[in-house]
């Protein structure tokens, strides 16, 4: 029979060293405003018009209700490997390691995606084949991924700054130069991109919602770096809902701005932003902005792989893969204390994405898998105070179970929604893990696999030996 290997406990912990504002910048630049209004908010503009507004504000009625679902269950489990720690967790480990496999290729494929927008960015001033500058985007990010986390902090802080002044510049701008009709907000209309509109629709609203949501995604970073903050049930908490707020600030304010000022809708339809700006305030604010973005997408693109070198951290501790796998995946850095080989695992491949394949059409898979990941973590909120966590000291979120019952329903329908082959992308990778599933991980459960979580932060109820004796008893399906 072979041998187990060494029990979660004996894994290295990340330092903590991370407060709340640190927590907030790492956060908010994965949410990246900039990169987020000028890359994945300039299709919704083209397929929705000013009804984009619309969209991302129940996006971000929906994104609360997410938010307030990380905030508990990030506090209940506060563990590197996010969400897939927090379903196993609370929903079983089969359902956790699905949320896994679904994570890890939008871990792989997301990065890449934001990567290959700097090209245009920087055009102005320097012309790159688009595949060229995203893997080196890719590169720079993954070394300094694996720095500590308070340098981390520090250089992304810097970046984000750089992404925040960009938004104001073209909110002022917007709001300086109105020339639609407040009322475009409201009674929206969608360009034909030929001089004519349409009404805007609840189906459009419904069909364009899990980009919508995708938007504001990223606050949620927040419970991957919940080994790293100090203090996480109370700091998670603050961390995720301040992020949230503000990335919705910043990316929501601009989009008005845009729809109040482009000279007509069929600017919206162009879904060039860069040329809106150029519009109102010339080609030399045009290109400071522009390189903004680019700085933007490099920030982003950095906390990515921060945080997915930690869910792949997170998934050798507990004992996913064939053993040697698990030992490297594990080991930190020993001056910084990062898990380098995790992040150079997570990030290289990203590179060479970028250089090959033309991931950038799987935008819309990227949302509905988003959308599946929040569904389950509504379902694991309402699961989330009944058995043994009934009693963990952790954050609560107000008027429980308004929110997940309406984040689950409303996002179920939503999927109802989505195009066929984006959903068909989904099952597929999702049967890809049921495979490994059963091949692998099931026939081993009883000894290599367990859903750990570090030792100073187990439940208070129950010390870590007895947490992971639980998670693989007969009574924890």
């Amino acid at each position: 029979m072979a041998s187990s290997p060494p029990p979660p406990s004996q894994v290295a912990a990340l330092p903590r060293s991370l407060g709340v504002f640190g927590g907030v910048l790492l956060t908010l630049s994965c949410v990246t405003p900039a990169s987020s209004l000028f890359i994945v908010v300039p299709p919704l503009l083209q397929s929705q018009g000013s009804g984009a507004v619309i969209s991302l504000l129940v996006a971000a009625v929906l994104s609360l209700g997410v938010g307030l679902c990380y905030a508990e269950l990030g506090t209940l489990v506060p563990s590197a490997g996010g969400e897939y720690s927090i379903v196993g967790q609370v929903l079983g480990r089969p359902a956790g390691w699905l949320v896994f496999v679904i994570s890890i290729v939008s871990l792989l494929v997301i990065p890449p995606i934001i990567a290959l927008g700097t090209a245009g960015y920087l055009g102005s001033v320097l012309t790159m084949d688009p595949a060229v500058a995203g893997a080196l985007v890719m590169v720079v990010a993954v070394a300094v991924g694996v720095l500590d986390i308070k340098s981390n902090a520090l250089i992304t802080g810097v970046f984000l700054g750089l992404e925040v002044l960009a938004a104001a510049i073209v909110t002022v701008l917007g709001l300086t130069h109105v020339r639609q009709p407040v009322s475009t907000l409201v009674h929206a209309v969608v360009p034909d991109g030929q001089g004519g509109t349409s009404p805007f629709t609840a189906g459009l609203l419904i069909s364009g919602l899990a980009v919508a949501i995708f938007t504001y995604n990223g606050f949620g970073t927040a419970v991957y770096l919940s080994e790293d903050l100090r203090d996480p049930r109370r700091s998670v908490a603050r961390t995720v809902l301040w992020s949230l707020l503000a990335g919705v600030l910043v990316i929501t304010l601009p989009v008005v701005a845009i729809c109040l000022g482009v000279a007509s809708p069929d600017q919206l339809a162009a879904g060039d932003l860069v040329a809106v700006v150029d519009d109102w305030a010339g080609s030399g604010v045009g290109t400071f902005v522009s390189l903004c973005i680019a700085a933007a997408i490099l920030n982003a693109v950095i906390v990515m792989v921060i945080q997915n070198g930690r869910v792949l951290y997170a998934s050798a501790r507990d004992r996913t893969w064939p053993d040697p796998v698990n030992r490297a995946l594990g080991t930190l850095h020993p001056r910084w204390g990062s898990p380098w080989v995790a992040t150079l695992a997570i990030g290289l491949p990203g590179a060479v994405l970028a250089l090959t394949v033309p991931i950038d059409a799987l935008l819309g898979f990227t949302g509905v898998v988003v959308a599946v990941i929040y569904l389950l973590l509504g379902v694991a909120a309402l699961a989330a105070r009944r058995g043994r966590h009934r009693s963990t000291d952790a954050w609560r979120m107000p008027l429980w179970p308004l929110a997940p019952v309406l984040t689950t329903v409303v996002l179920g329908y939503t999927l109802t929604q989505q195009s066929w082959r984006d959903l068909l992308i989904t099952l597929a990778v999702l049967a890809a893990g049921v495979l490994y599933w059963f091949a692998y991980l099931r026939p081993r459960t009883g000894t290599h696999w367990v859903l750990s979580l570090p030792a100073d932060q187990s439940p208070a109820t129950t010390t870590a030996p007895a947490l992971a004796a639980a998670t693989t008893s007969p009574e924890h399906p």
